[in-house]
């Protein structure tokens, strides 16, 4: 069962509902999320408990509930079962806090007003005032005893100003009620906003899509009832509707929402396309690949909301410690009240008020709020940047790693090969297409690219199609082939202009050509800088006619990614399976630390190495990397990767930046800082109102002040992490492998 539960304004009210629900017969694996106010649990067949009995429970405990349709994640956010206005969507005057504290007010405020023109029935006056106003409070703490909660902030609280009212204190009673409800209408804003992350994601979510029938026409349906294989229409300016692909049209597309990528990208017929994207300037059709509840957004939202749900370290040590804490300071103040009485003839009404004030200081409420606070803050930032973080434990976690193990294919590098090197071994050859005789002495780079691509132009080998791209590119003349074939993993064959030409390694060069000294030693040379060589020559005479060398570079930002990691202290450690000449000379180029030649096995080993002496991260992004993912401390996938590895990771990195993990750590190690901090200001300032109202200093509205203001701003603090700008960037001049 999945429900919507309003009014959860820290986290304090997730244990009491929680106790409630744990306590009915046949209820089990009850599972309350604060950030996106759901509720999910298990309700046992033929169970004496009763959906009913659970609603009923709820709302005795003070909190709104409404069915969760379960179509979308973001139905439960948006709108809720009555079709009225959202949470969200109200002023604070307008939500049932904001009117408890307009008619406390008016309530207060006529007491006031009323003791002035009748001094003589002033008390009286205050004390209707607050037996009115700590009805509601008193009612729900009664409640929530009832269901397990005796020592909830409602309790304490009412317990509080009905022994101030006892002993004639009935005007600062008055006060407490009133400040008590600010204070809970301030917590509620305050959670809102702290919500307002989640919020932003759902809203990208497109509302209606354009379909496109068989005919061509064209009509607006709901984006939720696209099915795989539909055709749409996007528009300039339209969000997608869904994730596909483009079957019609060429546009720039802005990712931002999606990825963080902040550059608009251009795609064509072929490109995928996201849900929540924006069309720029071309009209696109789109195939649908992905229905609304597994886009990418929608994957998005399901797993940030997992991710808050979940509870870091830090958090459970703090709810843990909490349910120590409020017992200690209760039994504290009960001593306050009978001892110095008892033992040093001190007054009870003074005692008694003194003790009622630390029952107000003994609430945990900004102690309990001050980890998922600041947790729900830091996971909706790195959202907002791309950095898909699966859990308060792997933000917590990623900041305290000291070793970051990078795969290199398609995580350090682009994960395809391109051409570095274009070498014109002969001067002179036949002619090629008519050219005429004072043109044969001089062989251009140009002209050995163009046979290059010629020869590969039928083929599908990765490489065959980074010398066809990079000749393209180049806008080189391509000659015209013929009689194309291959030698299964060897070579490939083309006949150009009469003359018969191969394409393959220079082991295979070597057997079937006539390789020189000087030629072999620029192969070499090549090879030592981690690249791959293939040799062009001619079949009939055995001549060697020239080189092309291609391997997968490095990513633009991936010198600055681990100069940042350097600067915070991180070492990068690069692991492949690829050769160690190849990793040795891309690793030479990043100055970070290698292995090569790696099975996935042998990967794990690693690992299972470092992790003895430090927390260890390892970022990759195919299926091979999954174990290692799974191995590490925390698991980090480049987006672009397979699904199998982002689903193994801990953390995915949209954007698929290698700079992202600078910020990754700079996120979680802001956040850590943002928590100690709520905590410190949390425990220090109660700890000072405890002593001031030992000593008399502070009376019950101060109290009151310590409790509700400590939660605001505790909350505030956490809000500032939504303004987390990422790791410094850094200038760096790569170095130059010669």
């Amino acid at each position: 069962m999945k429900y919507h539960i309003e009014g959860m304004d820290c986290a304090s009210c997730i244990g009491k509902i929680e106790t409630a629900l744990k306590r009915m017969p046949g209820v089990s694996d009850v599972q309350l999320n604060f950030a996106t106010e759901t509720l999910e649990l298990n309700l046992a067949p033929g169970a004496p408990t009763q959906a009913s009995d659970i609603e009923k429970t709820i709302k005795s405990l003070g909190f709104g509930i409404s069915a969760n349709t379960g179509q979308q994640t973001v139905s439960a956010i948006d709108i809720d079962s009555d079709n009225q206005m959202a949470p969200q969507d109200k002023r604070w005057w307008q939500t049932q806090k904001g009117k408890q504290v307009v008619g406390l007010g008016i309530l207060m405020g006529s007491a006031y007003a009323l003791s002035l023109l009748f001094p003589a029935y002033g008390i009286w006056v205050f004390a209707i005032a607050v037996i009115v106003g700590v009805f509601p409070f008193a009612r729900k703490a009664l409640a929530l005893a009832k269901t397990g909660s005796f020592f909830s902030i409602e309790t304490l609280m009412s317990v509080a100003v009905l022994g101030a009212l006892i002993i004639g204190e009935a005007e600062e009673a008055a006060a407490v009620v009133f400040l008590f409800s600010i204070g809970e209408l301030f917590e509620s804003i305050a959670a809102d906003r702290a919500r307002a992350g989640i919020r932003a994601l759902s809203s990208l979510v497109p509302k209606s899509a354009i379909l496109l029938d068989a005919q061509g026409g064209q009509r607006n349906v709901p984006a939720t009832s696209l099915q795989v294989n539909d055709l749409v229409l996007v528009r300039p300016g339209d969000r997608v509707s869904a994730d596909g692909s483009i079957v019609q049209g060429a546009s720039s597309l802005d990712d931002s929402p999606v990825t963080g990528e902040s550059v608009p990208v251009a795609k064509t017929m072929g490109d995928n396309v996201f849900a929540g994207s924006i069309n720029i300037d071309g009209v696109l059709q789109v195939r649908v690949e992905k229905t609304a509840a597994d886009n990418t957004i929608s994957r998005i939202i399901d797993l940030v909301e997992q991710a808050q749900a979940s509870k870091a370290p830090t958090a459970r040590f703090i709810e843990k410690f909490s349910r120590y804490y409020t017992p200690a300071v209760m039994a504290i103040a009960a001593l306050i009240i009978i001892v110095p009485p008892l033992t040093m003839g001190g007054d009870w009404s003074t005692w008694l008020y003194r003790g009622l004030a630390l029952l107000l200081i003994a609430c945990p409420c900004a102690l309990v709020l001050s980890t998922p606070a600041a947790i729900a803050s830091g996971l909706a930032v790195g959202a907002r940047r791309g950095l898909l973080i699966k859990g308060g434990s792997a933000l917590e976690t990623i900041g305290q790693v000291k070793t970051v193990a990078f795969d290199k294919t398609g995580t350090l590098t682009e994960g395809k090969p391109r051409v570095t090197d274009v070498v014109d071994i002969t001067q002179e050859y036949s002619s090629v297409q008519g050219q005429d005789s004072q043109d044969q002495g001089s062989q251009g780079k140009d002209k050995v690219l163009a046979l290059f691509a010629s020869v590969e132009t039928g083929s599908s080998h990765p490489l065959a199609e980074a010398i066809v791209s990079h000749a393209k590119a180049a806008k080189v003349v391509i000659p015209v082939a013929s009689k194309a074939s291959a030698t299964a993993g060897k070579a490939v064959h083309a006949t150009i202009a009469g003359r018969a030409l191969a394409i393959g390694s220079p082991v295979y060069a070597a057997d079937e050509a006539s390789i020189s000294a000087e030629q072999q030693a620029q192969i070499e040379a090549l090879q030592n800088e981690g690249k791959t060589v293939s040799v062009l020559f001619d079949e009939q005479s055995r001549e060697v006619l020239g080189l092309v060398a291609l391997r997968d570079e490095l990513r633009d930002d991936a010198h600055e990614g681990v100069a940042q990691l350097k600067a915070m202290g991180v070492r990068s450690v690069m692991l492949t399976g690829d050769n160690r000449l190849t990793a040795q000379a891309l690793a030479s180029n990043l100055d970070v630390e290698w292995e090569a030649e790696l099975l996935p096995e042998d990967k794990l080993r690693l690992l299972n190495e470092m992790k003895n002496n430090s927390k260890i991260a390892m970022v990759g992004d195919g299926i091979n990397d999954a174990p290692a993912l799974a191995t590490a401390d925390v698991g980090i996938a480049m987006g672009g990767g397979t699904d199998v590895a982002i689903e193994t990771a801990d953390i995915a990195l949209l954007k698929s930046r290698v700079t992202d993990m600078a910020h990754l750590i700079a996120l979680s190690r802001a956040t850590m800082r943002n928590i100690h901090q709520n905590v410190i200001f949390a425990l220090g300032l109660k700890g000072v109102f405890l002593i001031t109202t030992v000593f008399g200093i502070t009376g019950l509205w101060i109290a009151v002040l310590a409790d509700a203001g400590a939660t605001v701003l505790v909350t505030l603090n956490a809000l500032r992490l939504l303004r987390f700008k990422g790791a410094p960037p850094m200038v760096t001049a790569p170095k130059v492998v010669k």
